[in-house]
């Protein structure tokens, strides 16, 4: 290649690439939570999303903890991971699973577990939740560490646009696990955020990890009342590297979108280079 043309090449735009999140209000009938996500997935798909991202627990949402347990799955095979890589294919995009319950070693507990397939339907990507969340406020109680196992490892996978660094709902409290992923592009964070601790913390917090790793943050929430009774706080958003919120949905299913620019995130670091004033190793 020539001076010229390589030097071109540096400099030629870069297509900023679609995403989407879904935000559900998911029940404890598997098959019709599938059905639902497979509407939303095609609407994201028809807006020109290239890559989608499902809620915590999208495919399932239990009248108590130990409900999942019935619909837990083995790595690997189970009607739930085969509906995520077939949707990836047939609607041609990357899809951040959500979150499903996968086969712990113990068996009264689950793994709450993400899983990424590619457009062609390969898994490239697997995320086991780490920080389990517990709260007693009033009448709520929460305590996932009965029924769920935690992970251990930090995960990311290479999208067609960079980096991404996968965590789940509660990991969103420990700014850590987000250093630990290194300099992603895009950082996920699926939940289902109670509407006492979203309406208190989840904005802040989303905005927070964006400012700080000067990155897309793209959050899918479950955001309305259940079958089970359970209110969740909803506000599925797309935030950019300088904490602008890009798209946002309060409650009730639907989908929230916007692009990743490679751009964006060169100019917000070039202007306020954090990034490389970075001193301490968190790793």
């Amino acid at each position: 290649m020539s001076e010229t043309s390589s030097s071109a090449a540096r400099s030629a735009p870069v297509t900023p690439f679609r995403v989407a999140a879904l935000q559900m209000v998911s029940t404890p009938d598997v098959a019709r939570n599938r059905a639902d996500a497979d509407r939303l997935i095609a609407d994201a798909a028809a807006q020109g999303a290239q890559l989608v991202l499902l809620p915590e627990y999208f495919c399932f949402m239990g009248h108590k903890d130990s409900d999942k347990l019935a619909v837990r799955e083995p790595y690997g095979d189970g009607p739930i991971q085969h509906f995520l890589a077939d949707a990836a294919k047939r609607h041609n995009v990357w899809i951040i699973g959500g979150t499903l319950p996968l086969k712990a070693p113990e068996e009264n507990r689950v793994l709450n577990t993400t899983l990424v397939f590619d457009p062609s339907g390969a898994e490239r990507a697997r995320y086991d939740k780490i920080h389990l969340f517990s709260f007693e406020k009033g009448a709520e109680s929460f305590d996932e560490a009965r029924t769920i196992r935690p992970g251990t490892e930090v995960s990311t996978f290479d999208a067609p646009f960079g980096k991404t660094g996968l965590s789940v709902c509660y990991d969103l409290r420990f700014p850590e696990l987000y250093r630990r992923m290194g300099d992603c592009a895009l950082m996920v964070v699926p939940s289902a955020f109670t509407y006492t601790t979203g309406r208190a913390h989840w904005q802040t917090l989303l905005r927070a990890r964006a400012v700080e790793n000067q990155c897309y943050v793209l959050a899918a929430a479950q955001g309305g009342t259940h079958e089970n009774g359970r209110r969740t706080w909803g506000h599925s958003m797309l935030i950019d590297p300088w904490g602008e919120i890009v798209d946002v949905l309060d409650e009730n299913p639907g989908v929230v979108i916007g692009d990743i620019d490679l751009d964006r995130i060169a100019a917000v670091r070039a202007s306020l280079p954090a990034w490389r004033h970075r001193v301490l190793d968190c790793n």
